[in-house]
Parts: C-alpha cells; structure tokens; sequence
C-alpha cells in the first residue's frame, strides 16, 4: 500500500530581503517588482517525484542544505509545496526538532499530555500511556519540572518517548537521536526496530552511515535539490560515502 506519494514537487522560499532592501521600489514599481519577488526566491526542492510503500523504511541523504528537512517538513504537512502535489495517507508522527511542539513554561508531564492531544488522541489515550513514557525517557524528577529547564539531551528523550509510545503510523526522524546518550540511542534504535517489525513506516534524515544501514531499506539521495539516487540501501549509501570523501 503507498502511504506518500510526490508528483513534480517544488518548495521555493521567498528572498523577502529585496522587498525590505527596496521598498521605495516597489511602491513605484509594483507590477514588475512582483515579478522580481517571484523570481528571487530560493529553491529548496526541485521537482522531486517519489512514492514511499507502507512498512518501508526510507533514509533521504545529502549534503547540508540539500533540502532534506524541508522535505520531512512537507511530508509533515508543517510546509506547503509550492508546485506539485504531496499524498500522505497515514497519520504522522514527526520528531523534526529536538523539544518541537513543547510548551517550555509546561512541565514534561504536562508536555506529554498536551503533545498526545495534539496528535489526535484522546486524554483517557494518552493517561494509559504517560507512565510507559515516563519510565523510557528516564528524566525521573524532572519530569515534574518546566521544559525550559531541559537541556537538549533531555528534550531528545522526552520527544521520542512521547513519539514512540503514542501508536506512530508513519515516524519522521530528522538528525535527533545523534544526541543522548549510548545507552539511550540503543534504545531508540530497538524501539525503532520494534515498529519496523510492526509495520510502521519510517523516514530518516542522517548524516551517520551506521544508523542508515542499522533502520533503513532504502535510501534517496537528494543532491542540488533533486534526486540523484534511489534504491537499495546497500547500492545507493557506498556511492555516497564515495562522493562525500
């Protein structure tokens, strides 16, 4: 079953810094400045075409500023296409940014119950989950103190614990689990494995190689904003790792 599907898809950001830079302009001049606005943007994304099957797991690759987040961030429907279309056809799951999504003057606990919300489940869902999510991000007593407090390691297990422990369909992992550590980043990796064996579709954004070989059947190489590479994982990661070196 396909659960994304991308068709000629291209996400353009404005360079709004011409606007502000020459406002005088544009008021003057506002049919051709427009156009100028139109044209001086910078594209992210280019006419990629891709479709992803349920079960699999799919790791996009590429150097910095390739696209690849903003890729997750259009899969998560946080970012619109600025041509193309996008199908997702299962609820999503995204952990795109270490502590995105919580509140930080809301304790974890309180975190938790408002991110579990926010996904669509239910409270009564979510309270037959908190003390699973507790016990797997290990913060303990700090679970009961403001997120603003957590440093960036604590963040990262408290957003993979509420994202692994609330029914993911689709999960999306941009870079995160790189910080933690051993001992917590094996354990992401089995709970991954669990969903794997599960069903659960994942896609992976990662610069680690390990990683990739250890959660991922697949691998897209995004390069110059477009797909320069798509298959097997043990045919598309070695001519990248060549490339890189």
């Amino acid at each position: 079953m396909e659960i994304i599907r991308f068709e000629h898809v291209t996400k353009t950001y404005p360079l709004y810094h011409h606007f502000f830079s020459g406002l005088k302009n544009f008021i003057f001049n506002i049919p051709s400045a427009m156009k100028q606005l139109r044209s001086s943007g910078f594209t992210a994304l280019k006419d990629l075409s891709f479709t992803i099957q349920e079960g699999e797991s799919v790791a996009f690759i590429g150097r910095n500023g390739a696209g690849k987040s903003t890729l997750l961030g259009l899969i998560a429907g946080v970012l619109k296409p600025t041509s193309g279309t996008i199908r997702v056809s299962k609820r999503v799951s995204p952990l795109l940014e270490l502590g995105g999504g919580f509140h930080p003057e809301l304790s974890g606990l309180e975190n938790i119950q408002l991110n579990g919300v926010l996904m669509g489940l239910s409270r009564k869902q979510v309270a037959a989950k908190i003390d699973e999510i507790v016990a797997f991000s290990e913060l303990g007593e700090f679970i009961h103190e403001p997120i603003r407090s957590y440093s960036s390691g604590m963040n990262a297990r408290l957003g993979f614990s509420v994202i692994a422990h609330l029914e993911p369909e689709l999960l999306l992992i941009d870079e995160v689990l790189a910080v933690g550590d051993a001992s917590f980043q094996k354990k992401c990796f089995a709970k991954i494995k669990e969903f794997k064996a599960r069903g659960v579709s994942v896609v992976l954004v990662s610069h680690n190689s390990s990683d990739i070989e250890m959660v991922c059947n697949r691998v897209i190489w995004i390069e110059n904003h477009k797909i320069l590479m798509d298959g097997p994982t043990a045919e598309v990661l070695p001519h990248y790792i060549k490339a890189m070196t």
